[in-house]
């Protein structure tokens, strides 16, 4: 089997993993607006600012989830294209060894 075959495949299998964790953190903070939104509007529909305090705790989550992705990994449509990234900055990478 071919060297670069096999670099190839695992370049593509990390791109491809790196890829899914940062849709994944799209899809969280997807959410995470969503539902906040709705308990702001539970909260003022209340007269107490009580939405806050879950928005605060699933921020700092949100946070840590998103530094994880982004800082800390390195790196259909959305997921292709995050996918296609991945590829070529870990191919120039490669290549520069």
């Amino acid at each position: 089997m071919n060297t670069s075959t096999l670099q190839d495949k695992d370049l593509d299998r990390v791109a491809r993993k790196r890829a899914a964790a940062k849709m994944g953190w799209y899809i969280h903070a997807s959410v995470y607006i969503i539902v906040n939104l709705l308990l702001a509007v539970l909260s003022a529909m209340s007269d107490r600012h009580w939405a806050v305090f879950p928005a605060l705790g699933w921020g700092i989550g949100l946070l840590i989830h998103g530094a994880v992705v982004f800082l800390v990994t390195g790196g259909g449509g959305l997921h292709e294209r995050l996918v296609q990234q991945e590829r070529e900055r870990m191919t120039l990478q490669r290549d520069a060894w």
